[in-house]
């Protein structure tokens, strides 16, 4: 047995910390310093780490556990309160970013960029632009204070409603890529999921709300292991009997437990674990995938274009459906900003493509240079965006400071508590 995965395991967890903190300095989110790490120990530059059966594996229990964790931080009440305009911002911006994707994956094909690239591999490129960052976009909103105006309520929904139009996408996408069916049964299977995942979602309310009740405080230790069940359990329905992607049976799991008492306590007990392993292992992951030598000339330039390809469509995709809910032109601009950035989805999106087999290695290089393109020109272009930040946005952001302050309080009381009576 070689023990060489424990010296993978400390190298990229050392460099994603190590460059995740000089990101931080530049004001930029975490995911670009793996990402970085990835592409430095990988074949890109230094050829120090490569894929394995090991990594891989990893990287994919990671994958589930970003979207677990994601679907348990999704405000569920905010979800079916979104009305109108969240759901008309976010469907605008999954379909034109998918139909301009497409087109320039066409376009590309067609010019020399991408030789024998198929239809299904522009619709997968297409997919990948739909997706949005909600962490980074909350997080450029709460250093403007503009989360809790209207405009910032209208991008966190929407961005929201998103994901989950842009998982649907994946799974028809994928599916299609999968089995070769046709539309009809394809979305067939999807339906018989969710009908499948909403049983499970009762059921599983349900039966965490009974252990609540008729549990002791000292026995909180057992919810986290349950819900993690859970996850594992939909995960592999969703894969194994439905053909539709694992990671939204995940998140699905993680709307379950997002509707229970103790969501807040689970989400605290998963987040490390994520934090310190899973997540660094998956994002560097994708960087070691990367083969930057293959950079030409024309490779170059489709990149930058995709960059372009990307910010526009989600500009005026997302900014075409604010207009239709009666928002003003600097507004539409900003919230077809506020959605313009990708992280996390549009790279799992590239990376299960990459593992079907859908998209080329060669392309797997640009997606990752739009990701953190995009990561780095969202900040920037929500600044421009919103101008000189007014007083009463400022003091929005302080009281959103005071709200985050008072909710770490209430959780660390609930954990005070538990000791106390253990």
């Amino acid at each position: 047995m070689s023990y060489h995965y424990l010296l993978d395991l400390a190298l990229i967890l050392l460099s994603t910390k190590l460059l995740g903190i000089v990101t931080g300095k530049f004001q930029m989110p975490r995911v670009v310093g793996a990402l970085l790490a990835g592409l430095v120990l990988g074949p890109a530059v230094l050829n120090v780490l490569s894929e394995t059966a090991f990594l891989s594996q990893l990287s994919e229990l990671g994958v589930i556990v970003i979207l677990f964790t994601a679907g348990m931080g999704t405000d569920v009440r905010e979800l079916r309160s979104a009305g109108k305009a969240g759901f008309l911002v976010a469907m605008c911006g999954v379909l034109v970013p998918l139909a301009m994707g497409t087109g320039f994956g066409w376009l590309a094909g067609k010019a020399g960029w991408l030789p024998g690239n198929t239809l299904l591999e522009n619709i997968f490129l297409g997919t990948v632009l739909t997706a949005t960052s909600v962490s980074i976009t909350v997080e450029t909103l709460k250093e403007l204070g503009r989360l809790d105006t209207r405009v910032g309520s209208t991008i966190l929904a929407a961005a929201l409603i998103d994901d989950v139009l842009g998982l649907v996408a994946l799974t028809v996408v994928a599916s299609m890529a999968g089995d070769g069916a046709g539309l009809l049964p394809v979305l067939l299977k999807i339906v018989l999921f969710f009908a499948f995942a909403v049983a499970a979602a009762a059921g599983g309310i349900k039966v965490f709300r009974m252990m609540i009740a008729h549990a002791h405080q000292k026995n909180l230790r057992r919810y986290p292991v349950f819900a993690f069940v859970l996850c594992l359990l939909l995960a592999y329905c969703a894969e194994e009997f439905f053909g539709v992607a694992d990671i939204i049976g995940a998140f699905v799991a993680g709307l379950v437990v997002a509707c229970t008492p103790k969501a807040g306590y689970i989400r605290s007990k998963f987040e490390p674990v994520s934090y310190l392993l899973l997540t660094p292992v998956f994002f560097a992951g994708i960087g070691i995938k990367v083969e930057l030598p293959q950079l030409n000339g024309g490779l170059a330039l489709f990149s930058l274009l995709l960059l372009a390809c990307a910010v526009l469509s989600k500009v005026i995709g997302c900014g075409l459906g604010a207009r239709l809910c009666g928002f003003r032109g600097a507004e539409c601009v900003q919230v077809g900003t506020g959605m313009a950035c990708r992280g996390e989805v549009a790279l799992i999106v590239a990376n299960r493509g990459l593992s079907m087999g859908v998209l080329s290695q060669t392309i797997m290089t640009p997606i990752v240079i739009m990701v953190v393109g995009c990561a780095v020109l969202t900040p920037v272009l929500l600044k421009l965006a919103f101008g000189r930040q007014p007083a009463a946005a400022q003091q929005q952001s302080t009281l959103a400071e005071r709200y985050h302050k008072a909710e770490q309080l209430e959780l660390v009381s609930d954990e005070l508590l538990g000791k106390e009576q253990r």
